[in-house]
């Protein structure tokens, strides 16, 4: 479906962003990953994903804090990819302190990677997609985008404003077959709630399957992770043309936590 289309997954060398990466590379676009790592293991995930897909798969460091490099990362994969038709705003950072305790740079660091990075990304892929009318913008935004939860100030107002700005998107490209969405995930067993889980399991004397009872029994009722490979599927599933009146949208794929 999506061969001769071009993809960059942001904080995609793990977790969900790999997942998605490699369940568009499977349904036929090339590849532009993107995050932190150890140089090894990125190396061998770049080139699974070419050998079992037989698409092109390049890597690109990009720190997403600075501006300028979220948008030379798109402007080098639509030089060395042809195009950039699927922009998947994936990446993102977390910290946790109630407000008056907030370390300001960790204000910063966060606004920045979670949401300004998306700006300039969007900023840099949109021309093109407007050139060749058509494209797909999927921001992860998380169920915070959606609901809020305490000690999460700045990834709250982050993902909030995400969904905000997928809304702006959405509605400035609303005539054309360019669509910008934005996927709300609640707990996914990923690397980024890792220190929430350890949190948790210290008050069960390390036992970290204790630890995960407490955190899924708090917000989300399936009582269940949700799977990176959903999500991807509901990823491709949106850069589809069955998905091309779908627009402007953020899908909570949160275990109930939002029904509550």
């Amino acid at each position: 479906m999506l061969k001769g289309r071009s993809a960059v997954v942001t904080g995609s060398t793990s977790g969900i962003g790999l997942a998605i990466a490699r369940a568009l590379a499977k349904d036929g676009a090339n590849v532009m990953l993107n995050g932190f790592g150890d140089a090894a293991e990125i190396e061998a995930a770049r080139k699974g994903i070419e050998d079992e897909f037989g698409v092109r798969a390049l890597y690109r460091h990009a720190d997403l804090s600075d501006g300028q490099a979220a948008h030379d990362l798109v402007t080098a994969a639509e030089a060395e990819l042809g195009s950039v038709d699927i922009l998947v705003n994936n990446a993102g950072i977390q910290h946790t302190a109630p407000i008056q305790d907030f370390p300001a740079e960790k204000w910063d660091a966060i606004i920045a990677v979670n949401l300004s990075s998306c700006f300039h990304t969007m900023r840099a892929a949109i021309p093109g997609m407007q050139k060749r009318n058509w494209g797909r913008i999927i921001n992860t935004a998380s169920v915070h985008g959606l609901v809020a939860s305490k000690d999460k100030a700045a990834y709250v107002a982050a993902k909030h404003g995400l969904v905000g700005m997928t809304k702006v998107v959405a509605l400035e490209n609303a005539q054309s077959h360019i669509t910008c969405n934005a996927i709300c995930p609640g707990w996914t067993r990923t690397p980024l709630i890792q220190a929430q889980i350890d949190a948790r399991a210290e008050t069960f004397g390390g036992d970290e399957d204790a630890g995960i009872r407490d955190l899924l029994s708090e917000k989300q009722p399936s009582q269940r992770f949700v799977m990176p490979e959903n999500l991807a599927a509901m990823c491709v599933f949106l850069c589809s043309e069955a998905a091309d009146g779908i627009t402007g949208v953020s899908l909570p794929m949160d275990g109930g936590w939002t029904a509550q």
